[in-house]
């Protein structure tokens, strides 16, 4: 109830009507997976360079229905950033305008729930850029592949570590590897984890809104 009350006010802000779609009923059992690749870890002041994402519907990953964007920063990237996400000045050559790059994104994601790995960074990135262009933070429901998985692991207490890295979470669960700092691969990758684990937990209800 809370969790609407906070949609119902966020609605308001909404400065473009053209994306008032966002705020309807996710369809039933179709996802967005998505990724960014970003220029550090602080939503404040880095930029996403690049975002991939793909529509789950069902127990299927649609590969035909993908994104893969490369997004034009305000400057130039750094060599440092570089050894993290890979992405050269000749990569963001033909780079998309932000503006244009997040519209397209919001387009494909729809009003569907996005699924992610440590989802939540993805999201403030994202609605960092939603706030300025259309007055309000990307509301879609999110699923975290990290959560399903830290629940299907076997614990001795409530305080049991489990390691939650993507590596570890990907051999466990015998997923076959990507390409590594690729947002697209790297959002297929989760896809599968997330139709793996939605195996092993099926009377889970609490990961599927809209069912």
């Amino acid at each position: 109830m809370f969790a609407n009350i906070i949609k119902n006010w966020q609605r308001k802000n909404l400065k473009d009507e053209r994306y008032a779609f966002l705020y309807d009923k996710p369809p039933h059992d179709e996802y967005v997976c998505l990724d960014c690749e970003t220029t550090g870890l602080n939503p404040k002041k880095d930029e996403i360079l690049s975002i991939g994402a793909v529509i789950i519907k069902e127990n299927k990953i649609l590969m035909r229905k993908t994104l893969n964007i490369f997004v034009k920063p305000s400057k130039n990237v750094t060599e440092e950033s570089i050894k993290i996400h890979q992405i050269r000045p000749i990569d963001l050559e033909n780079a998309r305008d932000p503006k244009d790059a997040i519209m397209e994104l919001l387009e494909f994601i729809g009003n569907r729930s996005i699924v992610g790995y440590y989802i939540k960074f993805d999201i403030a990135m994202i609605s960092k850029y939603t706030k300025k262009y259309i007055g309000i933070k990307l509301p879609n429901h999110s699923i975290e592949v990290s959560s399903m998985y830290y629940k299907t692991r076997p614990k001795n207490s409530e305080y049991a570590f489990v390691d939650l890295k993507f590596d570890t979470i990907m051999k466990e669960l015998e997923i076959p590897e990507l390409g590594k700092h690729d947002a697209l691969n790297d959002a297929i990758m989760t896809s599968m984890i997330f139709l793996k684990l939605r195996e092993m937990t099926p009377a889970n209800s609490t990961f599927y809104p809209g069912q």
